[in-house]
């Protein structure tokens, strides 16, 4: 990827063109993390003269990715150490200047002419930092590497304010790069996020949607929610999860960390596993228990929270945009959370079955799901808990590995029962299938064994015509 910059940047450097490595890529090298395949970089050329200038370099694809935002992407095949190919993405944007329309949803962008202009319209100091490729110079025009060192967040300029006029998204971005690099914010920069929380309402939803997976991806998920709660923010992005706090789980919290509902669910989504399906469940599993909480005979219920939740989680992303089969599968681990919780050895094979069924693809997801839903401070009974889900996996597997063996199905299909009968389709012939293909999915019927389940169709047909 560097010789790759490098030779970019000779090449615009020949033709009196500036191009430098700018925001992230700047700040990730200088933090040491751990390089991506992308980079980001500025110049003064405009979109068509950089798209002239990089052809000798022969990317595999030139993508123009809005010409008034300035941006042209290039793809190269590289190959890796391994020598396995890698795709290469390096996104070279025309110097910015950027106008602020209280009317408009995104920031209206003119080209510029200076990178001093351009690093003085970027959103924090750690991302207002450049490096020349050729030179290794890194342009700092406002503390960004001190900041760095202090572990900060601080918008760039002394009027905040305006860096989230310029981009109410800002707002949002702020605590994503909080959770995503363990920063704190600076106290002005906080305070003006929570003047301008409201301000949210003027972003897409698929942008915020955009900046919540990053948030719930990074490595401290549970710090970054807690700043939209504590900041305002959360109430214009998922206002239900503001009602988690305060709900007991006791009638008498003996521990408010470990009982209250707002704060076991930022620990779920903490332990779960760092996929967006799973971290998403983990994050929606219990939003319907403010709802759905009751006290009787001094003890607190919440039933049927995990089927009002999957209803809540499901209106939920779609307000996001998210697609159709995101939104099926968390609201199916919300759903089933339950279930997965409440396994015990004594369950049937049938039993763990139809979860596997009911649960499809995602299973794994509810696996972690149910693991990490086991946040008790006891050392007993979180090693209860986990061996318990540990069955389960294990269970699983064999049943998995079992019925690739053997595949559940009924051991008459729909053309055999009307055949056995002499009838057409029709409504008779769903229940009769459903009824055997259970059978088999409990182990009381076996796939092939077609005498036993003509018995059976003939006694529960008998049943329903009389």
């Amino acid at each position: 990827m560097l010789d790759i910059i490098i030779m970019l940047a000779e090449i615009f450097h020949a033709q009196q063109k500036q191009l430098y490595m700018v925001g992230g890529t700047v700040r990730d090298v200088l933090l040491h993390r751990e390089h991506s395949s992308d980079a980001d970089m500025a110049t003064d050329a405009h979109p068509d003269e950089i798209k002239r200038l990089v052809a000798p370099t022969r990317p595999s694809a030139i993508v123009l990715v809005g010409e008034r935002f300035g941006t042209v992407r290039l793809h190269y095949d590289t190959a890796t150490e391994t020598d396995k190919s890698t795709l290469s993405i390096i996104e070279i944007t025309t110097f910015r200047s950027e106008r602020y329309n209280p009317e408009s949803r995104k920031p209206e962008v003119c080209f510029g002419t200076k990178l001093e202009e351009d690093l003085s319209r970027r959103d924090f100091t750690i991302n207002a930092l450049a490096r020349n490729p050729l030179t290794g110079e890194i342009i700092d025009l406002f503390q960004g590497q001190q900041d760095l060192e202090r572990q900060i967040i601080r918008a760039v300029g002394d009027e905040p304010d305006k860096r989230f006029d310029e981009d109410p998204l800002r707002l949002l971005r702020a605590v994503r790069f909080a959770a995503q690099l363990n920063f704190t914010l600076e106290s002005q920069t906080q305070q003006a996020i929570a003047r301008q929380a409201a301000k949210l309402q003027k972003i897409s939803r698929e942008r915020i949607r955009d900046e919540m997976n990053k948030l719930l991806l990074s490595d401290h998920p549970a710090k970054g929610l807690d700043l939209l709660v504590e900041l305002g923010l959360m109430e214009w992005i998922i206002p239900e999860v503001n009602e988690l706090r305060g709900v007991t789980q006791q009638p008498i919290p003996r521990s408010v960390s470990t009982k209250d509902v707002y704060a076991h669910v930022l620990r779920v989504v903490e332990r779960s596993t760092p996929r967006l399906v799973t971290r998403w469940a983990a994050l929606l599993h219990d939003i319907a228990k403010p709802r759905t909480k009751s006290v009787e005979d001094n003890k607190v219920h919440f039933f049927g929270h995990e089927d009002v939740g999957a209803y809540m989680a499901r209106d939920i992303l779609k307000r996001l945009h998210f697609d159709r089969e995101f939104i099926d599968t968390v609201s199916r681990l919300v759903k089933l959370h339950m279930r997965a919780n409440a396994y015990t050895s004594d369950w049937t094979d049938g039993a763990v079955r139809r979860l596997m069924l009911d649960c499809g693809e995602a299973f794994p997801e509810l696996l972690d799901l149910s693991r990490a839903d086991i946040t008790s401070y006891r050392a007993d009974k979180v090693n209860r808990a986990t061996a318990r889900v540990s069955e389960l996996g294990e269970r699983c597997q064999r049943l998995k590995e079992e019925a690739e063996r053997v595949p559940l199905k009924s051991p008459l299909d729909g053309n055999e029962l009307m055949a056995l009968f002499e009838r057409g389709p029709g409504p008779w012939l769903r229940p009769v299938k459903d009824h055997l293909l259970g059978l088999v999915i409990d182990g009381v019927l076996s796939p092939d064994d077609k005498e036993e389940a003509e018995k059976i169709a003939r006694t529960l047909l008998d049943t329903f015509e009389d």
